[in-house]
């Protein structure tokens, strides 16, 4: 008697369990590419702002190119960082005059930090920084999402760029956050391995 008892519990537990995973598989299937959507529509929006007045095209090539990405990322000595996408950005008249791209890294205080940055290849500078998403601290890390923090970055040196806590002197400088400092250098180390994959696989000349 018991044992029928114990069988029906772990028969019923079982089809619980089976149906509240085919419940949640379907849930992902329909969320999947609104989700997918949401988040093209976010990176469409923000290289629009990181690269203002320009068109973005897909660059010939582009899956080899960001395959060679790992190793200039191990080449400029960063750790964890990747190169996520990759658009040409284009003139009025259809010259290529820099790049744009997302780049994430996983040493965050609260994990991955994503961002976009547009690079000059004009000029050899910054001309945009933003970031994606991030789940670092309220009021500490978080701040890298805010425009005192963002701004920044527009007008650096594409060569590279170091965080001070002592007041930004240089154009590879940038004022790090107060009280956040791994979050300062997460977000430093992605823009670095953007500018190291600018540097290394597409700068021409």
């Amino acid at each position: 008697m018991m044992k029928s008892k114990w069988i029906k519990n772990c028969l019923a537990l079982l089809s619980i369990t089976l149906v509240a995973g085919l419940a949640l598989a379907v849930v992902n299937e329909i969320t999947k590419e609104p989700i997918a959507a949401a988040e093209e529509k976010a990176r469409s929006e923000a290289y629009e702002t990181v690269f203002a007045g320009a068109e973005f095209e897909p660059l010939e090539n582009a899956e080899s190119k960001l395959a060679l990405s790992a190793s200039a990322i191990d080449n400029a000595g960063l750790t964890g960082c990747t190169i996520d996408d990759v658009l040409a950005a284009k003139s009025d008249d259809g010259r290529t005059i820099g790049y744009v791209m997302s780049a994430t890294t996983p040493n965050g205080y609260g994990g991955n930090i994503q961002i976009a940055v547009g690079i000059s290849s004009e000029s050899g500078r910054i001309t945009g920084f933003s970031v994606l998403s991030n789940s670092e601290t309220a009021g500490l890390g978080a701040k890298c999402s805010e425009d005192a923090f963002t701004s920044q970055f527009a007008g650096k040196s594409a060569e590279g760029i170091t965080y001070t806590k002592n007041g930004a002197a240089s154009d590879t400088e940038i004022d790090a956050i107060s009280g956040a400092t791994i979050t300062t250098r997460a977000v430093t180390d992605a823009v670095n391995s953007a500018l190291a994959f600018y540097n290394e696989v597409l700068k021409e000349g």
